[in-house]
C-alpha cells in the first residue's frame, strides 16, 4: 500500500466538507447504501474507498492502495477493478454474500472535461444474491430464488420468486419446522426477514450470528434484514393488486392468508428498491400447500444423494446426474424442482407417466422432439431479461429464433396424445410472427454493445438508410483522399489516418514536411512524422462523427422498440416455456427409461411396496452393463378401516377378530456382512419410491408402489462439531425426528441405529426403535443392522420379517453375492471386510483370536436369545434379559 500516512478507512469519521467533490459524492452514495459494497466508476476503473476497499481487497485478493481525497484529509484506502471486468468481480462478491452497488458514469467523460466539471454518476444497479438476472452471474440449470418470510409465533408465510424466470409462489403453515424444511428445499440465495431494527438493516451473511434472527430458522442462508414497515398488510396487498392489475387476491389463492400477502408484498417492495427503473416481469402469484407434496428433509436429500454425492458434494454420482437427459436449461431446472418436490396426487403422477410411456414407445417422436428442443434457447430467462430492459441484441435474436422454432415443436407434438404433449399442441398465435419480425430487423450476428451501431438490417427504416448512405459517401471521400493527395503533392508515402484523440489527420514523413501544401495545418509532431488537417477534412470528420452518433442512436431506438414489443408477450412466452421445459424433462426421462430398461410402476393410494428386480439407478450406471445384482422388495400392509379396527379391539363373539397376518411386512430387519450392499439396497428402495412420485419410470422389472407422504433416511455416521454434537448425538437427533413425524404412509430407511454407543445401550435403543416403528407407527421400514438379536422381533411382531444379504463362504475367504433373501444372518464378517480393505495380516489374525475368545465367554447373545419373553404391557412388547443374567444381577452385593 502506498501512503504518505495511514489511509483513512472510516468515511463517517471524516469532515465531508474537506473532501474533494468526487469523494463527497462517493460518501453521499455510500450513506444511502451503508450495508452494501460501493463500486464507483472513475475513468476505466470501478474504484472503492474506505472500509469497502479493505473488504473487497481481502475478499477478492486484490492489492489495496490509497488515493488523495483532499488537502486536509490526505489519503484514503482504495481498491479498483477494470470496468470491463465489473460483472466478474461483482459476481464473486455476491457469491460471498455481499450486496454490491454499481455507481456508473451516465455521460461522456470528454464532454464533462470540456465543460470543466465533474462527470455525472448515478447508481445503475444494486446487486444482491437473490436479485441477479445476468447469465454470467447465474447457474443455467438451477433457480436463483429470492425468498421472503413473515413470522407470527409458530405461524409463518413464505413467498419466493426467481426474477430471472418470473416464478412467484407463496405458502404458509403453523409450525417452524416445516418452514425450515421448505427453505432447505428451495435453497434461496437470499431471504428477506422483517425486524424491528432501523432500516436499512443490511445483509446477514451465511453462518453469521445475530440476535434478530428468530430461533428455528437455518443460519446457512443469506438474510436481508428489513424494516417491518415494508411488510405492512395494507401496503403489501396494494402492491400485489397494482403489480398484476387485479381487484382481489382470490385468483392468487391468498385473499385470506395475511402472512402470505405480507411476505409477497415485502418481496415486491424489495425488487422495486433494488431494480431501480428496470421492471421485473413476474407471473401472477400462485399459492400452494406444502402438504400437497412428498416431504424430504435435508438428511434424506443428503443420504439419498439426490443432487450431490455425500462423499465430495459433486454432481456426478447423484440421482440428478443419473436421471438428467434434458437438452435445455429450462428442462434442467424443472427436473431439479421435480426431484425436490415429488407429487402426492395420483392424477398428476399418471399424467407424467402417460407422456413418458408414449415417448418410450414412439422412438421417432422422442428423437425428433429432443432434436428440436436442442435448438431452443432458455426462453424463460431470455424473456425475463427482455421484460426488464436488460436484454442485448444477441439475447433478442436468440429469443426470436426460439419463438420461430416453437411452431415446429408444436407440429411434432401433435403426433402425441398424452397430457404434456397436448400442452404444446397450441402455441400462442402471435409468437411466431413476432419472432420473424425481430429476425427481419436484426442483423445476423448482432454486436454485444447496443449503442455502437451495427444492429439493424438495411431496408428497415428509410431515414436509417438515407443517413447510412450519406455516411458511406463521407467515408468513401476520406478513403479516396489519400490517393488524391498523393497525386496532388507527389509524396508517395503520404497517408490518411484516424486517432480517437485527434480525429482524422494527414501524415507526412518529417523529411517531406517542407512539401506540405499551404492548406495543411500542422496538428501534431511525432519523432518520424508530421500530422496535418485541412478545413475540408475537419468538416468531413464532424459530419462523419455526428452521422455515426445519429445512426447509433436511431438503431438503438429501433432496437428498444423491438425489445418493448417482445416484452409485451413475456407472460405468454413464460407460460409456453413451462410446457417446453416439462416436455424436455419427460423426453429425457423416457430416454433414460429406454436405455436403462426401466418399467412403469403401478401407483396406488395404498401402502404396498412391491418391487421385482429393483436396481440402484446411480450405481447401475457406474458399473459395466449386467454387473449390478437386482433385488426385490415386498413390504407394507393395507390399513384397516375404522370399523375393522373397532371390531378387532372389541373381539366379541358377534365380531370375531379380523385376520392380522399381513401380506407383506411393515418392517424388514435386514442383516448381513459389512460391505455386502445393505446401504445400497436401502437407498435403492428410497430412490425408486422418489422417482415414481415425480412420474418417472423406475429401475425394476416390475413395481407396484403406494404413495408415500414422507421418506426418512438415517444412513451413515456424521458428526456436527460446530454445535458440539457427537456422531451418536446426531444419530439420536435424526432418529427422534423420524419417530416424531413418521406416519403409516411414510417410508423409513434406517442403517445401523445404535452403533455409535456401547453395545448394551445401542442394542437396547435399536430394539426399542424398531419395535416402536412396527407396533406404534406401523410405517414401512427397512432396518439394516448388525445387531442380529433383532431377528427375534419377527417372532414377536406379526408385521416384522427378517431378510439378509447373502454370502458364499469358502475355506479362506467369503464372496459377497449382493442378494437379499428371506431369513436373518447371524454373522457380520467384519474381520473379512477389514482383510479386503487391506489391514495387515497380523492384525487380521489377532482379530480372529480375540473374536474367538469373546464368542466363547460372552453371554450377551445367549441371554437375549434364550431370555426374551413375549409380553404385552399396554400394547407394547418389552424384551427381558435372560434368566441367567437376571439371577446373577440379583445376587450381587450392591454395597461391595
Amino acid at each position: 500500500m502506498s501512503t504518505k500516512a495511514n489511509p483513512h478507512n472510516d468515511y463517517r469519521k471524516i469532515d465531508r466538507e474537506k473532501l474533494s467533490p468526487m469523494m463527497q459524492h462517493y460518501v453521499e452514495v455510500k450513506e444511502t447504501y451503508p450495508h452494501a459494497l460501493l463500486l464507483y466508476r472513475v475513468g476505466d476503473f470501478f474504484e472503492c474507498f474506505f472500509q469497502d476497499a479493505v473488504t473487497i481487497g481481502q475478499e477478492l485478493e486484490l492489492m489495496m492502495t490509497s488515493k488523495e481525497s483532499g488537502k486536509e484529509i490526505g489519503r484514503v484506502a482504495m481498491t479498483g477493478v477494470p470496468h470491463h471486468a465489473i460483472d466478474r468481480y461483482s459476481a464473486m462478491l455476491v457469491e460471498k454474500g455481499y450486496a454490491v452497488v454499481i455507481c456508473d458514469q451516465t455521460e461522456d467523460a470528454a464532454q464533462a472535461a470540456a465543460e470543466k466539471r465533474m462527470v455525472e454518476r448515478q447508481v445503475t444497479r444494486l446487486l444482491t444474491p437473490g436479485t441477479l438476472v445476468d447469465d454470467s452471474m447465474l447457474s443455467a440449470r438451477r433457480n436463483n430464488f429470492l425468498a421472503s418470510v413473515v413470522l407470527a409465533k409458530q405461524h409463518w408465510g413464505l413467498a419466493y420468486a426467481d426474477i430471472s424466470t418470473g416464478e412467484f409462489y407463496t405458502t404458509h403453515s403453523g409450525d417452524l419446522e416445516s418452514l425450515g424444511l421448505e427453505l432447505m428445499r428451495l435453497q434461496p440465495a437470499e431471504i428477506l426477514l422483517p425486524t424491528d431494527a432501523p432500516d436499512p438493516v443490511g445483509l446477514l451473511r451465511p453462518g453469521e450470528k445475530s440476535e434478530v434472527l428468530p430461533e428455528g430458522l437455518p443460519d446457512c442462508f443469506c438474510y436481508s434484514l428489513r424494516s417491518q414497515k415494508h411488510f405492512n398488510l395494507g401496503l403489501a396487498k396494494e402492491r400485489l393488486l397494482m403489480k398484476f392489475g387485479v381487484r382481489s387476491l382470490e385468483s392468487m389463492g391468498c385473499e385470506d392468508l395475511p402472512l402470505c400477502v405480507r411476505a409477497a408484498g415485502g418481496l415486491l417492495e424489495y425488487l422495486e428498491e433494488t431494480q431501480k427503473n428496470n421492471p421485473v416481469p413476474l407471473v401472477p402469484l400462485k399459492t400452494y400447500a406444502i402438504a400437497d407434496y412428498l416431504l424430504l428433509d435435508p438428511q434424506t436429500r443428503r443420504n439419498l444423494e439426490i443432487l450431490q454425492t455425500v462423499r465430495d458434494g459433486t454432481y456426478n454420482g447423484s440421482l440428478l446426474w443419473a436421471c438428467d437427459r434434458t437438452v435445455t436449461a429450462m428442462g434442467g431446472r424443472a427436473l431439479r424442482r421435480w426431484l425436490l418436490q415429488p407429487l402426492l396426487d395420483l392424477r398428476g403422477i399418471r399424467a407424467r407417466q402417460d407422456t413418458i410411456e408414449e415417448l418410450t414407445r414412439n422412438t421417432e417422436l422422442r428423437d425428433s422432439l429432443r432434436q428440436m428442443l436442442r435448438q431452443i434457447y432458455d426462453i424463460e430467462r431470455l424473456s425475463g431479461r427482455v421484460g426488464s430492459g436488460r436484454a442485448h441484441a444477441k439475447d433478442l435474436a436468440n429469443l426470436a429464433q426460439s419463438l420461430v422454432k416453437l411452431t415446429e415443436l408444436s407440429r411434432l407434438a401433435t403426433a402425441g396424445s398424452s397430457p404434456y404433449l397436448k400442452a404444446l399442441h397450441k402455441i400462442p398465435p402471435g409468437l411466431e410472427p413476432l419472432g420473424h419480425h425481430v429476425l427481419e430487423h436484426l442483423v445476423e450476428s448482432p454486436p454485444q454493445h447496443l449503442k455502437e451501431g451495427g444492429l439493424i438490417r438495411g431496408g428497415i427504416s428509410e431515414i436509417l438508410d438515407e443517413r447510412r448512405a450519406l455516411l458511406e459517401q463521407d467515408q468513401q471521400w476520406v478513403a479516396n483522399l489519400e490517393i488524391s493527395e498523393r497525386d496532388r503533392t507527389g509524396i508517395s508515402n503520404l497517408r490518411v489516418g484516424y486517432n480517437k484523440t485527434f480525429g482524422y489527420y494527414i501524415s507526412l514523413p518529417r523529411s517531406k514536411a517542407d512539401l506540405a501544401p499551404d492548406n495543411y495545418t500542422r496538428k501534431q509532431t511525432l519523432t518520424n512524422e508530421e500530422r496535418y488537417i485541412t478545413t475540408e477534412l475537419k468538416e468531413r470528420e464532424t459530419r462523419i462523427l455526428n452521422a455515426r452518433d445519429e445512426l447509433n442512436n436511431l438503431e438503438y431506438e429501433i432496437f428498444c422498440e423491438l425489445r418493448d414489443r417482445v416484452s409485451e408477450k413475456s407472460e405468454e412466452i413464460r407460460e409456453i416455456a413451462k410446457a417446453v421445459a416439462a416436455t424436455d424433462v419427460l423426453a429425457g426421462l423416457a430416454e433414460v427409461a429406454v436405455t436403462q430398461g426401466y418399467c412403469r410402476p403401478v401407483m396406488t393410494e395404498g401402502r404396498v411396496i412391491e418391487i421385482q428386480g429393483g436396481r440402484h439407478p446411480v450405481v447401475e450406471q457406474t458399473l459395466p452393463a449386467g454387473f449390478f445384482v437386482p433385488n426385490s422388495t415386498a413390504m407394507g400392509t393395507e390399513q384397516l378401516s375404522v370399523k375393522e379396527e373397532q371390531a378387532l379391539k372389541d373381539n366379541t363373539v358377534d365380531s370375531p377378530p379380523l385376520p392380522v397376518t399381513p401380506s407383506h411386512p411393515d418392517l424388514i430387519i435386514l442383516t448381513g456382512p459389512n460391505a455386502s450392499g445393505k446401504s445400497c439396497y436401502l437407498r435403492q428402495v428410497g430412490l425408486i419410491q422418489l422417482m415414481s412420485q415425480i412420474g418417472s419410470f423406475v429401475p425394476a422389472d416390475k413395481a407396484t408402489l403406494g404413495i408415500c407422504d414422507r421418506i426418512f433416511t438415517r444412513v451413515g455416521a456424521v458428526d456436527d462439531l460446530a454445535t458440539g454434537q457427537s456422531t451418536f448425538m446426531v444419530e439420536m437427533n435424526e432418529t427422534a425426528n423420524i419417530l416424531n413425524h413418521a406416519t403409516p404412509k411414510s417410508l423409513i430407511l434406517l442403517d445401523e441405529i445404535g452403533r455409535g454407543t456401547a453395545t448394551f445401550d445401542g442394542l437396547s435403543i435399536a430394539w426399542a426403535v424398531a419395535e416402536y416403528l412396527a407396533a406404534e407407527i406401523q410405517a414401512r421400514t427397512i432396518f439394516a443392522t448388525h445387531y442380529h438379536e433383532l431377528n427375534e422381533l419377527a417372532s414377536i411382531l406379526a408385521n416384522v420379517a427378517n431378510y439378509q444379504v447373502t454370502v458364499k463362504e469358502l475355506p479362506d475367504k467369503i464372496i459377497f453375492l449382493h442378494q437379499v433373501r428371506p431369513g436373518g444372518a447371524d454373522r457380520s464378517y467384519g474381520i473379512e471386510a477389514g482383510r479386503l480393505a487391506g489391514l495387515p495380516a497380523s492384525v487380521i489374525t489377532r482379530a480372529r483370536q480375540v473374536m474367538g475368545q469373546i464368542e466363547k465367554h460372552s453371554k450377551i447373545a445367549l441371554g437375549l436369545r434364550k431370555g426374551i419373553q413375549k409380553q404385552q404391557p399396554q400394547g407394547k412388547y418389552v424384551p427381558e434379559s435372560g434368566m441367567e443374567t437376571r439371577n446373577a444381577i440379583e445376587q450381587l452385593d450392591i454395597f461391595e
